[in-house]
């Protein structure tokens, strides 16, 4: 007799669903609620709060047709029922009252302009970069502490109090929770810009989870990326990093494989890449020339990115000239990274041997110590070497610091494969 299927239990896959709905409306329902408490802590407490009131009563009473909408109005009375029981705040108690008895479904802000004014608040010039960055990497992006730690390249513990000092930080500056004059755009811009870029990357490789990619993160990064090409339509960096994300986003199509695992660059079908985003991409970057500034740290990325965009194969690529735009954008923004990157690229344009001295330097400098980046990148040159041995030996050391199963998986099967004691190896 063949087993009847066994059906996933009802807070199973309500939690999917609330996870699902939070992705979508998370960034929407914290912008709200922080522009009507004026306290970013708080709102991500209330928020936390309608999530698990969701937990308890959607199995019950089932999933709202505005679920967002719900997750918004049931903080909303956690706060005011807060206030009465303390006794304070009452000009705000009054006006988001008068907001819950306009409907149970409750009309909010269109998600771009709250979105956006949130980002602005978190990349407030009264923080720094980086914590800039982090506080609208948890707010707007909703990632978790732990994926931007790995963004970042850091201890989860450092990322912890970098987000809590930061909220202090605006606490104690009594930072308006206000969407910012077009004349204080430009010195938060950096910081915006920054965080935008790195929620598209946490779309593209998530650094965390099973799935390759996650296409409702780096949408929303392009989103807020034309978003903010039309706030400041003569910025070149905007310009730039729109560019950037189209030109990757292209690849899209065709980076997941049917069984669900990644499929590297030399590897996928180009034959399925958006040529529309890449069109709209490489006129974006032209748009960057007409401005006639010079191109930044994202437009020289575009550069690289359509590089890869317009050749016919990895081997018809001008790797060469990948190399020297990986030199510019070094003295442009230098980092570790971009010096892994142009390892990469050297290794197409010169051969293995030159790209693993560069790599060595690296490890010894020892700024990638917590990231899989290095050791895989030193794994696959020493395979090209023939040094399968030390090969191995890298790829197994990049296995524990990666947070993604699917990437995981990956090097799993590099290490298999190179095994002499494995069929294929």
């Amino acid at each position: 007799m063949r087993d009847e299927p066994v059906a996933e239990p009802v807070g199973d896959a309500i939690a999917r669903r609330l996870g699902a709905v939070w992705r979508i409306e998370g960034a929407r329902v914290i912008a709200t609620l922080t522009s009507l408490t004026g306290d970013v802590g708080l709102a991500e407490d209330l928020a936390q709060e309608a999530c698990a009131e969701a937990l308890r009563v959607w199995p019950r009473d089932g999933v709202p047709s505005n679920p967002g909408a719900w997750l918004t109005a049931v903080a909303k009375r956690r706060a005011i029922d807060a206030w009465r029981r303390q006794d304070a705040l009452a000009e705000r108690y009054a006006r988001i009252a008068s907001t819950l008895r306009e409907s149970q479904d409750v009309e909010l802000e269109p998600i771009g302009d709250a979105v956006l004014r949130l980002l602005f608040i978190a990349c407030h010039p009264v923080l720094s970069t980086p914590a800039q960055c982090a506080l609208a990497l948890t707010l707007v992006g909703g990632l978790s502490t732990e994926q931007v730690a790995r963004l970042f390249l850091v201890p989860v513990s450092t990322m912890q109090q970098r987000i809590v000092r930061a909220k202090r930080t605006l606490s104690a500056a009594a930072v308006p929770f206000a969407a910012p004059d077009p004349n204080e755009w430009h010195e938060r811009l950096t910081g915006v810009l920054r965080v935008v870029y790195l929620i598209f990357t946490e779309g593209y490789a998530p650094a965390k989870g099973a799935d390759p990619v996650q296409r409702e993160l780096a949408d929303e990064a392009l989103r807020l990326g034309r978003r903010l090409v039309a706030m400041v339509p003569r910025e070149p960096e905007a310009h730039g990093l729109l560019a950037l994300m189209l030109l990757q986003s292209s690849r899209f199509s065709a980076r997941v494989a049917l069984d669900g695992s990644p499929v590297l660059l030399a590897d996928q079908d180009r034959g399925r890449w958006d040529r529309q985003a890449i069109l709209r991409g490489r006129a974006a970057l032209r748009r960057v020339d007409e401005l006639g500034r010079g191109r930044g740290p994202y437009a020289v990325q575009a550069a690289i990115a359509e590089q890869h965009a317009i050749a016919p194969s990895v081997e018809a690529t001008d790797w060469h000239r990948i190399v020297l735009l990986y030199e510019v954008l070094g003295r442009l923004a230098p980092s570790p990274v971009v010096e892994l990157n142009r390892a990469v690229a050297v290794s197409m344009a010169d051969g293995p041997a030159d790209a693993l001295a560069i790599v060595d330097r690296l490890e010894a400098q020892g700024s990638l110590a917590n990231s899989p980046l290095l050791p895989s990148v030193r794994g696959e040159l020493l395979t090209r070497l023939g040094r399968t041995d030390e090969a191995r030996i890298a790829f197994a050391r990049a296995i524990p610091l990666v947070g993604n199963t699917a990437q995981r998986a990956v090097l799993e099967g590099k290490v298999r494969a190179l095994d002499p004691r494995h069929p294929a190896g």
